[in-house]
């Protein structure tokens, strides 16, 4: 088995070349690059890994993009805010050595997300698994807009793998906001509408309080401390505003009439 470690990017000079370095065990390390106006592609040559520059279509295209580009059919994919851990690497290092026809077609990884350098083991974003590791012969990127997953060809077998996926997404509170307003909700929102889901105002005035109770309360991220408060009050934020952007949505293709 060879297995071909694919990272998608944009403008990720600061964190690109841990990333990389993190999949150095791999046979390939291949990095799709979507038009970076920083170095992220000089760094990424200097470690050695190979570069194609995609314009963005979106994340599972990209993604699956990366997946077709690649030397090997075994792909770990990984992104630039990412890193394998030494025991995850270890797992996989143990995988390659044994008989393809032993192997699953994927398989599930635990991801530990680092908020502003602390470790989040709580509030609903820990295991956190993602199918990252996989054959790519047997299965295909999912078409979502945002969340995007592996997806497995029917009838074809997961596993899962004990070590981590690290996961450096926040660095700061502005960061944590920007997303939220500018990738998250917009794009939640959107995929809300597509799959037939429709808000009201009720549900536009219920949705924080209840993300936050869910977050911070019921999936105990007040056990994270400060990081899980601020995870919680976000979370809120999301929320409401993923729903009012999807009742602009709606408002957009209402249907009018001439005095409209």
């Amino acid at each position: 088995m060879k297995i071909s470690a694919v990272i998608i990017a944009r403008d990720e000079e600061q964190k690109i070349g841990d990333a990389i370095r993190s999949v150095e065990w791999a046979d390939e390390v291949l990095l799709v690059d979507a038009e970076s106006t920083d170095r992220t592609r000089e760094i990424a040559e200097e470690l050695g890994a190979k570069v194609i520059v995609n314009p963005w279509p979106g994340f599972a295209k990209q993604k699956q993009f990366g997946v077709d580009a690649a030397a090997n059919d075994w792909i770990f994919s990984l992104d630039a805010d990412e890193r394998v851990g030494p025991g995850l690497r270890d797992e996989i290092l143990a995988l390659k050595k044994q008989p393809e026809e032993k192997l699953a077609a994927g398989y599930r990884i635990p991801r530990l997300t680092y908020y502003i350098g602390r470790p989040v083991r709580h509030g609903g974003w820990y295991p956190d698994r993602q199918l990252r590791f996989f054959d790519r012969r047997r299965g295909h990127w999912g078409d979502r807009i945002i969340h995007e997953s592996w997806q497995v060809n029917e009838g074809e077998s997961v596993a899962r793998l004990a070590g981590d996926i690290l996961h450096f997404s926040v660095d700061s509170l502005e960061q944590h906001d920007e997303m939220i307003r500018t990738r998250y909700a917009p794009l939640g929102a959107r995929q809300m509408f597509e799959s037939g889901k429709r808000t009201s105002w009720l549900k536009i005035a219920a949705a924080g309080p209840a993300a936050f109770i869910r977050t911070f309360i019921l999936k105990a991220g007040f056990l994270d401390g400060a990081p899980g408060w601020h995870i919680a009050r976000f979370a809120a934020k999301h929320a409401r505003l993923k729903h009012e952007l999807l009742r602009d949505l709606q408002e957009d293709r209402r249907p009018r009439n001439d005095t409209d």
